[in-house]
C-alpha cells in the first residue's frame, strides 16, 4: 500500500502552530494536535476517521519502523513532510520525535447521553491544572464513567499539556461543559460531592449503593467544591486519610472515588 506525502505549506504550518498555542483557534478550527509516535500510532488505529493532516519530517521518516509506516499508509488521508527546524517551530515539546498529527475534535450528544436510564459521570469544577484534567480523563475512560463535564473556568481539553496528560483517552470518553452542578441534577441525575472531611460529609466507605443515574463532584485543586454544588449534592462524603495528611490531589480524588462508586450495586 503507497503512503502519499506531499510537502507542508507555510499556511498549513502556521495553522498547527495557532492550535498548539491558541485555545480560540482550536474552538474556531474544531481540530487540535497530538504529538509524539506512540500518540499518532494509538490514533490512527482507534480513531483513524478523526484524523486530519499527520506530519512528519524527513529524519522521522528515516527511522520510522515499517509497521508504523504500514499503519499510516492504510489511513486514505495524505501525510505531510516539513524540515526538522520547521517541525521544531510548530512543535509544543522542548525534544520533538518528528511526528504529530491534527485531529478533529469529537462531536457528542449530551441529549443522547441524558437519555439513558443510567449515567455514572464525573463532574469536575473550575479544574485548572492541565495535569489533573489530563489525569481525570485518562482515569475516567479507564473506569467507563458515561461523560465528564467540566466547569468553563477548567483547563481547556484540547490544551496540548491536556492532551498529552490523556495518553490517548481524549477521544474515547464523552466530555461536556456544565455552567454548574444544577445543569446535571435538573436532568434527573444525583451528585456525589467529595470533600474534605467536616460534620457534613460521610465516610466513603459508608456508601453501599449509589442511584441508577450518579455523578461524581470533585472540586478546584485549591478551593475545593462550591457551597452551590454541595447544596446540589445528594450524599456528601469524604475519603479517609491516614498519617495528618488533610487532603489528595483532585486527581487521586477522582480515581479513587470513581473506582469505589463503580463497583457498588445500583439502587432498584
Amino acid at each position: 500500500m503507497s503512503l502519499s506525502t506531499s510537502s507542508l505549506t507555510r499556511a498549513q504550518a502556521a495553522r498547527i502552530r495557532n492550535l498548539f498555542r491558541n485555545k480560540r483557534a482550536r474552538q474556531a478550527d474544531g481540530a487540535f494536535v497530538v504529538e509524539g509516535a506512540k500518540f499518532v500510532r494509538d490514533l490512527l488505529l482507534t480513531h483513524p476517521t478523526q484524523l486530519q493532516m499527520p506530519v512528519v519530517t524527513a529524519e522521522y521518516e528515516r527511522r520510522e519502523h515499517k509497521h508504523d509506516r504500514e499503519i499510516r499508509a492504510s489511513v486514505d488521508v495524505p501525510s505531510y513532510r516539513c524540515p526538522d527546524h520547521t517541525f521544531a517551530a510548530i512543535s509544543d515539546l522542548e525534544a520533538p520525535q518528528g511526528v504529530l498529527a491534527v485531529v478533529r475534535q469529537p462531536n457528542w450528544s449530551e441529549k443522547e447521553l441524558f437519555n439513558r436510564p443510567t449515567i455514572f459521570g464525573l463532574y469536575g469544577e473550575q479544574l485548572q491544572d492541565p495535569a489533573n484534567v489530563g489525569a481525570i480523563i485518562r482515569t475516567a475512560a479507564a473506569l467507563n464513567v458515561s461523560a465528564l463535564w467540566l466547569t468553563p473556568e477548567s483547563a481547556d481539553v484540547y490544551n496540548p499539556k491536556v492532551v498529552r496528560a490523556t495518553s490517548g483517552a481524549l477521544l474515547s470518553l464523552p466530555i461536556f461543559v456544565a455552567s454548574d452542578a444544577t445543569a446535571i441534577t435538573r436532568k434527573g441525575c444525583a451528585i456525589f460531592s467529595a470533600e474534605v472531611g467536616s460534620r457534613e460529609t460521610v465516610q466513603m466507605e459508608t456508601i453501599q449503593t449509589v442511584p441508577q443515574r450518579v455523578v461524581l463532584a470533585v472540586g478546584n485543586e485549591s478551593r475545593g467544591l462550591s457551597a452551590q454544588t454541595t447544596r446540589e449534592a445528594s450524599c456528601r462524603f469524604t475519603i479517609p486519610l491516614e498519617r495528618q495528611v488533610e487532603s489528595l490531589n483532585v486527581a487521586a480524588t477522582a480515581a479513587i472515588a470513581l473506582y469505589y462508586l463503580g463497583r457498588l450495586p445500583k439502587e432498584s
